[in-house]
């Protein structure tokens, strides 16, 4: 891929967007689809975003991750999570690979010709995604993988998966977790079905079992017992900040259906606008300044994050948290606005909505993200013992 100045990624990012995506949404939320035309011409254009230059990537970071997010969950948030999954998975294999890793997954992400994702979560530690219960025992050269991962966004479509584990027979503590890719083609691994979400319906997020599966030990990234530094490090900022674009294109298209809907709605029995309403006016305006203030907030979140500023880790919990927040509100009040109109049409709107509801779930959980952001200003640690 050429280099790209973040203009250049954001027109890019634009024109996928309104031509691909919008084609797709609808259909991707109405069939359960993973959105497959979307992310092949965004792996296409964009797939090396954050893969350093020299293997033939764009070399960008935090602040393109956001801004890429926020203008396809315009149109699309199954698709904006599909393919910023694939983002923060090659940032994560990007932040100490090898040179036999650099040739396996960075140079064919660069050339979009690789789709990766993350498989972190697990059923059984909910949320605290850092602390994975999936072991892995030496066979040789060989580790054997056994458990089970929840919620793996683009699950059969991708090509690989960042996963997370722990030595078998190894305290679950701090410091004794590891990360490594997984290739799709690894024998015996085994899908749950299909996802039916209330929202968010495109991902293809599913289970995924793995019992005595074999991982080359050259798969593991970094050192072994590194995982907290890549949580902290790169699976976090990178996680909330295409989390946090996606759904801030949630709020942001759901204030414009609610603008579109108050210039365009007319009482026939008087024939005036609802436009001209001050209470609508008022409410509309607010919920603008909301999504305002928050924008500014992402945005300087990714930016103090890019310059390793005093306040990164503070701007980038809040600024997922104050999205969540944010998309919530801005979808609820919107429906209101729009009246019966807007609650008994099958209509965009519907989508925002039920889409805009994943922000508060997806880990970091809004609750866990403020929790953090207090400890940080107390100075206390972030995950307990």
């Amino acid at each position: 891929m050429a280099k790209m100045e973040l203009g250049a990624v954001i027109a890019a990012a634009q024109r996928v967007a309104d031509s691909t995506v919008a084609a797709e949404a609808r259909v991707v939320d109405r069939e359960g689809r993973w959105p497959e035309a979307s992310l092949k011409e965004l792996q296409r254009e964009l797939g090396g975003l954050v893969v350093d230059e020299r293997l033939g990537g764009l070399g960008h970071g935090l602040s393109a991750v956001a801004r890429v997010g926020e203008i396809i969950g315009r149109q699309c948030a199954s698709t904006s999570i599909c393919f910023g999954m694939h983002l923060v998975a090659s940032a994560v294999m990007g932040a100490k690979a090898t040179v036999r890793q650099e040739q396996e997954f960075l140079r064919p992400i660069a050339a979009g010709e690789h789709l990766s994702t993350l498989a972190l979560s697990e059923p059984g530690t909910g949320s605290e995604f850092w602390l994975p219960q999936c072991r892995m025992q030496s066979d040789g050269d060989t580790l054997r993988v056994t458990g089970t991962k929840s919620f793996v966004t683009n699950a059969t479509h991708a090509d690989s998966y960042v996963i997370n584990l722990v030595r078998a027979a190894t305290p679950a503590a701090a410091g004794s977790f590891s990360v490594a890719v997984l290739d799709a083609a690894t024998p015996g691994l085994q899908w749950g079905p299909a996802w039916h979400g209330f929202g968010m319906r495109g991902n293809d997020s599913r289970a995924l079992q793995m019992h005595d599966v074999p991982l080359d030990a050259s798969r593991l990234l970094g050192e072994e017992g590194d995982e907290i530094w890549y949580v902290f490090n790169v699976v976090a900022p990178f996680f909330l900040m295409a989390m946090a674009g996606t759904y801030l294109g949630v709020a942001t298209a759901a204030l414009e259906t609610g603008r579109e809907h108050l210039k365009r709605r007319r009482h026939t029995h008087s024939g005036r606008q609802l436009s001209t309403h001050p209470v609508l006016q008022h409410r509309l305006g607010t919920l603008w300044a909301t999504v305002e203030r928050t924008r500014r907030l992402l945005y300087f979140a990714a930016e103090e994050a890019e310059s390793a500023g005093p306040a990164a880790l503070l701007a980038l919990c809040s600024a997922k948290a104050e999205v969540a927040q944010t998309v919530d509100t801005v979808t609820n009040e919107v429906m209101t606005l729009a009246g019966g109109i807007g609650y008994g049409t099958d209509s965009d709107l519907h989508r925002y909505l039920r889409d805009g509801r994943a922000a508060h779930v997806m880990s970091p959980t809004t609750d866990i993200l403020r929790t953090w952001v207090g400890r940080a200003l107390l100075d206390e640690p972030l995950l307990e013992d």
